[in-house]
C-alpha cells in the first residue's frame, strides 16, 4: 500500500530483494520508499512485509530538527495505522520492541531491503489441486 498523500506519484509493488531508500517525492511533503534506479516511483509495501535497514533507523520526533531519534533494531514489519482517519498518514513500520514509526517520519536517505512479503491466501483448488486430481490420486493408491 502507499499512503494517501502519494496517490499522484507513480507506484509499484515491492518485491523480495528490493533495495529501498527513504525518499521525499516530488510535489509532496511525504516520505516513502523508492529504489535508486527509480527515485520518482514509490515502492508500495503490503501490510506484513518485512524489511531490514542497513543501520538502525532514525526518525524525526515532534520537533523534527531538534529531536531526531533512533530505533533499536534494524528489522521491521510494515503495517497500516489510523485507517479510520482519512486525514492522517497510514503507512508505518513496527519494530520488534513494539515501537511504531510512521514511514513519513523516517529520515531521508536511509536504506533497507525487502526480506519477505506477506503470505497471500490461495484458492483451495490451487492449494490442494482440483477435486478431480485429488480423486485420481486416491484411486491410484
Amino acid at each position: 500500500m502507499c499512503d494517501y498523500s502519494l496517490h499522484n506519484v507513480m507506484t509499484r509493488p515491492a518485491k523480495v530483494g528490493d533495495k529501498l531508500q527513504i525518499t521525499v517525492f516530488r510535489g509532496t511533503l511525504t516520505r516513502g520508499f523508492a529504489t535508486s534506479s527509480e527515485p520518482n516511483v514509490a515502492v508500495c509495501l503490503l501490510p506484513g512485509t518485512e524489511i531490514a535497514f542497513e543501520e538502525e533507523p532514525q526518525y524525526d520526533g515532534w520537533l523534527a530538527f531538534l529531536s531526531r531519534r533512533k530505533v533499536d533494531g534494524k528489522v521491521a514489519r510494515f503495517r497500516q495505522i489510523n485507517t479510520n482517519r482519512a486525514d492522517l498518514h497510514h503507512d508505518a513500520l513496527e519494530f520488534p520492541d513494539g515501537k511504531i514509526v510512521l514511514l513519513t517520519e523516517l529520515c531521508k536517505g536511509q536504506r533497507a531491503s525487502v526480506l519477505q512479503l506477506p503470505a497471500t491466501p490461495r484458492p483451495l483448488e490451487t492449494a490442494l489441486g482440483s477435486v478431480e486430481v485429488q480423486a485420481e490420486r486416491l484411486r491410484s493408491l
